[in-house]
């Protein structure tokens, strides 16, 4: 044999089998992704934050193993922060920014944004959601199988009853498009798919698990044996809420144990926050009526449905052993930077993404570097917006009467002082950023709704189909 040509086989079979073994180690070294999404959970009501009256201890343990992301923002409501996660775009951007799809709301997440699950997908990921979807409900092409995940179990509308998971009298309950009927506790049902979806999985490929509970949105209703817990907590209301984050991180920790007993812990990504501040304003409690609103923000300004931080500044943390330092994050993160992030991480693409908002912060997460953002929305919509550049904030009303604050948020956290008399040119400048932002939002489907709707009452029973005939996880 030529002594040249023996020389090149000999470097292209070596090649080969450089290749060979790379690309499965590439593979195995994509995490499994466990993303946690509480709901209505107040910044004070976890114990990593200091709350005494109430037991996190699973929270509480990923938390301080983990970075502690303490300046993570959503959106003030819901169904807008579940878009922007999913898409990693802005809310304004496909008409979700107006508050949440209500019960009897036809509308959905455009089906022509690309997914996060989507995505993963493409990357080799089993994609399993368990829990509240809230992204559409009326029409099954709005479904979460048809949105990216091999396998959706919970509910798709937003407040359900705990015990019969009914909205005004209707099931919205489901596995895999097909209507399920059974007992228990939605927290203890959900954490318990959690558990059997991980125990089933097949290691060889990773997995994403999207674990939204409905912990602690109202109705406030907890297991008795979980109400005993807090029955020295005398103002009821308070008492349920604490049993409720209770059994949820109770169920956060079966989860945990079911990826320790499946050898899956070392390589799983667990990224927790909630998807809004707690609620301060019984108006922004639900659709039932409560005797006290039992969230906790601490000095953070307003709650759940409002532009200030206790609306839109949540807890959070990531944590991943090996490759997350344990401490304080303080870089700037909005939930729309997960996509990026995440997609970084599991080596997926986002080339068929419109536009995105988001930045990776992956170097921000894991090493508690500056995350580059320097913008943030808050959100903007016709009845006003809120803006942060740098640690300036703007928060405009534009309801009449209307008004602009100005906030420094380095020297002020909590919004206690209104700078914006002072500081003229600055809010003219943020104003004007919003005026553009606005200009580029697409119309509110709730406004659009709401019109059409006015005179027949958009809150009325909730036209879920209790199955989805013919429709199918897409290819």
């Amino acid at each position: 044999m030529n002594r040249s040509y023996f020389k090149q086989a000999v470097f292209f079979l070596l090649c080969l089998c450089a290749f060979g073994a790379v690309v499965p180690q590439a593979r195995a070294a994509a995490p499994n992704i466990l993303y946690i999404v509480a709901d209505d959970l107040g910044w004070k009501d976890v114990g990593f934050h200091g709350c005494t009256d109430i037991q996190t201890p699973n929270l509480d343990q990923l938390a301080g193993s983990g970075a502690r992301l303490e300046r993570f923002y959503v959106q003030p409501f819901c169904t807008p922060t579940r878009a922007a996660l999913m898409t990693g775009r802005y809310p304004i951007r496909y008409g979700l920014q107006t508050v949440v799809i209500p019960s009897k709301g036809t509308y959905g997440l455009d089906t022509s944004e690309f997914l996060l699950p989507q995505a993963l997908r493409g990357a080799g990921y089993h994609t399993a959601m368990v829990g509240k979807w809230h992204l559409g409900h009326a029409d099954p092409k709005y479904w979460p199988c048809q949105r990216g995940f091999d396998y959706h179990y919970g509910a798709v509308l937003g407040e359900i009853d705990y015990f019969t998971r009914e909205s005004h009298g209707v099931l919205d309950w489901q596995r895999n498009n097909k209507e399920v009927r059974e007992e228990g506790y939605n927290t203890q049902l959900i954490s318990s798919d959690a558990v059997r979806l991980i125990a089933a999985h097949d290691t060889s490929r990773p997995l994403f698990l999207y674990l939204a509970f409905t912990a602690a949105h109202t109705p406030y209703q907890a297991p008795k044996e979980y109400l005993e817990r807090y029955r020295h907590i005398k103002d009821e209301t308070r008492r349920t809420y604490a049993a409720m984050i209770t059994c949820m991180d109770d169920g956060i920790g079966k989860v945990l144990d079911a990826l320790e007993q499946k050898n899956m812990r070392g390589n799983t990504l667990i990224v927790f926050h909630s998807d809004n501040g707690g609620t301060r304003d019984a108006r922004m409690t639900g659709e039932g009526n409560v005797k006290t609103v039992p969230c906790d923000n601490g000095e953070l300004k307003g709650g759940k449905g409002q532009l200030y931080e206790g609306g839109t500044r949540v807890p959070a943390f990531a944590n991943w052993p090996g490759h997350i330092k344990a401490g304080e994050v303080s870089g700037l993160i909005h939930v729309v930077d997960m996509m990026p992030t995440l997609a970084r991480v599991a080596g997926a693409s986002t080339a068929e993404s419109k536009p995105l908002d988001g930045h990776d912060c992956w170097e921000t997460i894991a090493e508690g570097k500056p995350s580059g953002r320097s913008e943030m929305l808050y959100n903007v919509d016709p009845f006003g917006g809120a803006l942060r550049e740098g640690e300036w904030k703007i928060v405009w009303k534009s309801v009449l009467p209307s008004s602009v604050e100005l906030f420094d948020l380095k020297n002020d956290p909590s919004e206690t002082t209104d700078l914006a008399g002072q500081q003229p040119a600055k809010v003219k400048e943020l104003q004007a950023r919003l005026e553009a932002l606005a200009r580029e939002s697409e119309k509110p489907l709730f406004m659009e709704a709401a019109m059409k709707a006015v005179f027949s009452g958009i809150f009325g029973p909730a036209p879920i189909p209790t199955e989805a005939s013919g429709a199918t996880s897409e290819p």
